[in-house]
């Protein structure tokens, strides 16, 4: 019996345009209605949940930054974060700077992204609180839930494989984009898998009652923890390989048509 739903958004239910589709909309809704619980485990943090808030509302707790804080939707509020120490990223600057001297950076907190040279693009426009400066731990008041590096040089599959090796030690590293270069960093052991999992702990639901949605590298853990993990057709090939299940692409609905099976 499934008790809770758990999805990511961009690529799983958010479409390119940053909306969601009535059939998807109707079919949470249903799902909630019917008492299976719903949560939303994303890369974005806690302050882009616009398509979530348009479509739902209110609707409960959403896991942000790929898992580095929960926040309830309903009060406006975090209620935890897991942040990395700005000692911890400078350290992860200097290893990457020598794999990629071209790599810049960026820092989101807990309260907005400060963004390094460079890294400013389309896909970061709003949301900056302030330059990105490493050298001071005054960043560490605010806490950096993701940090961020871009090469424009290297194919992401290939900056995630020459950097990972060199960081496991010192952070967890993960991608979610096809159409930019990005590496997404978080305190070790933090990601999705890691916060849904003390989340169904509070509300006494096991993995095997739990089924996942995702379509990026930063859901594999989540569609492994999973007892029902499925990885979206039109995700990347990594999270294809990981999950036990494959929904349709997103363009078909393809987690709509799941929830509407799982509800007959």
């Amino acid at each position: 019996m499934i008790k809770l739903i758990a999805s990511d958004l961009d690529g799983t239910i958010v479409s390119q345009n940053g909306t969601i589709s009535e059939r998807t909309k109707r079919a949470f809704i249903e799902a909630r209605d019917s008492g299976i619980q719903i949560v939303f485990v994303t890369g974005r943090p806690f302050r882009w949940l616009t398509p979530v808030i348009e479509s739902f509302g209110g609707l409960g707790k959403v896991i942000c930054s790929n898992g580095a804080v929960l926040y309830d939707l309903e009060q406006d509020e975090v209620i935890w974060s897991r942040t990395l120490s700005a000692a911890t990223a400078r350290r992860a600057t200097e290893i990457i700077l020598e794999l990629e001297p071209q790599a810049s950076f960026a820092a989101e907190t807990t309260k907005g992204l400060h963004l390094g040279d460079g890294f400013a693009d389309r896909h970061h426009k709003s949301g900056v609180q302030a330059v990105l400066d490493l050298a001071s731990d005054s960043i560490d008041s605010e806490g950096i839930v993701k940090f961020l590096a871009r090469s424009k040089t290297m194919p992401i599959d290939q900056f995630y494989a020459s950097v990972q090796p060199q960081l496991a030690d010192l952070v967890e590293v993960t991608h979610s984009a096809f159409d930019v270069s990005l590496l997404e960093m978080s305190r070790v052991d933090i990601h999705k898998a890691t916060t849904l999992h003390e989340y169904c702990q509070r509300l006494g639901i096991t993995a095997d009652e739990v089924i996942a949605f995702g379509d990026m590298p930063n859901d594999i853990e989540m569609l492994e923890y999973a007892g029902h993990g499925y990885a979206m057709a039109s995700g990347h090939p990594a999270a294809l390989a990981s999950a036990r299940f494959r929904a349709p692409a997103l363009a078909e609905d393809g987690v709509a048509q799941i929830i509407e099976k799982l509800l007959k």
